[in-house]
């Protein structure tokens, strides 16, 4: 099973950034698809974003096209992040980091390795 770690959280005012990371061991970093999900209190786990083994296929969810960006280090740090940009009071969240074979998977949510959560606070 793939182990994830990430990190970067915090509290921000409403427009700033935070950028979050997410370290993977346990397999080939460059055969799994990562993505991002993010549980707000008291709502269900929702899709934020999604990017291929490669590196050169992204998802994001409709609300935060333009202003979040996924990436992937695929190279020593094994590693994917989420610049998260123009950052509303309605991001605010806790954002784990997930795994998959396909990005299909990732989308799904239905992978069994999550990470152990970031929070995210925008205050407006």
């Amino acid at each position: 099973q793939v182990r994830l770690v990430e990190s970067g959280g915090g509290l921000v005012q409403a427009g700033g950034s935070l950028k979050l990371s997410c370290e993977a061991s346990g397999r080939t970093f460059s055969t799994i698809a990562m993505g991002w999900f993010r549980q707000a209190p008291g709502k269900e786990r929702e899709f934020v974003a999604a990017i291929s083994r490669g590196g050169s296929i992204t998802y994001y969810k409709d609300s935060v096209k333009g202003r979040f960006t996924i990436s992937r280090d695929n190279g020593k740090k094994n590693t994917v992040y989420l610049q998260m940009n123009s950052l509303k009071p309605e991001d605010t969240a806790i954002y784990y980091c997930t795994t998959g074979p396909t990005v299909a998977v990732v989308t799904g949510g239905s992978s069994d390795s999550w990470g152990q959560g970031a929070q995210v606070t925008v205050s407006s």
